[in-house]
């Protein structure tokens, strides 16, 4: 006698398929499909983002005057990665989409000590210097405006900073992103040096 099937929703259905259904050989592919997607939403929360401006532009041009939004965003991890980005669009969340879009483009790494910087420095951008100051634990982050958003996302828990010169937020952040990717630790100044790191601390 020939075999059975079973009709459902009018294709036949053989007793084969039926036994890799009751295994869960289909759902395979979806389970795949679903962990990709956790690891993929796991590494989009590792990154937080922080809007420090969005100012509203105009252009003057033939037969009247054009506006659009400026926008300055600052990403990171805190684990030593930070970058700062700018996004120039006609709708406000367009312009910090392209803003994050950016910053991701110009991540820096930090390097860190704990959770302070390993040295004193200034960094510089344009008419804007920042001070950044290592600091004991327990300090927090004396600091304000974009330099704050900056360090924190970069993942410094303790530090002195002092803004000198302009205080335009695209500039302090940037002067803030000069001073972070100019720290060296201890390891890389013996390197630089052509010496150990005991004959460095020792000198």
């Amino acid at each position: 006698m020939p075999k059975e099937e079973k009709i459902i929703g009018g294709e036949p259905e053989s007793a084969e398929s039926t036994r890799k259904g009751r295994r869960g050989g289909g759902n395979r592919e979806a389970r795949r499909g679903a962990v990709s997607s956790d690891d993929a939403n796991k590494q989009q929360s590792e990154w937080e983002e922080k809007i420090i401006q969005v100012r509203r532009v105009t252009k003057v041009v033939k037969g009247g005057k054009k506006l659009s939004f400026r926008a300055v965003v600052a990403i990171g991890n805190g684990k030593g990665q930070v970058g700062v980005g700018i996004g120039k669009a006609a709708e406000v969340l367009n312009a910090i989409q392209k803003g994050v879009g950016d910053a991701r483009k110009h991540l820096i790494k930090v390097p860190l000590v704990g959770t302070t910087i390993p040295h004193e420095l200034t960094g510089k951008q344009g008419s804007s210097r920042i001070l950044l100051k290592p600091a004991a634990k327990g300090t927090g982050v004396i600091a304000g405006g974009a330099a704050r958003a900056i360090l924190e996302l970069a993942g410094v828990g303790d530090v002195l900073s002092k803004s000198l010169g302009s205080r335009a937020p695209l500039n302090v952040a940037r002067a803030t992103i000069n001073g972070l990717s100019n720290l060296r630790t201890f390891e890389q100044a013996a390197r630089l040096r052509g010496m150990s790191l005991k004959q460095m601390l020792a000198g």
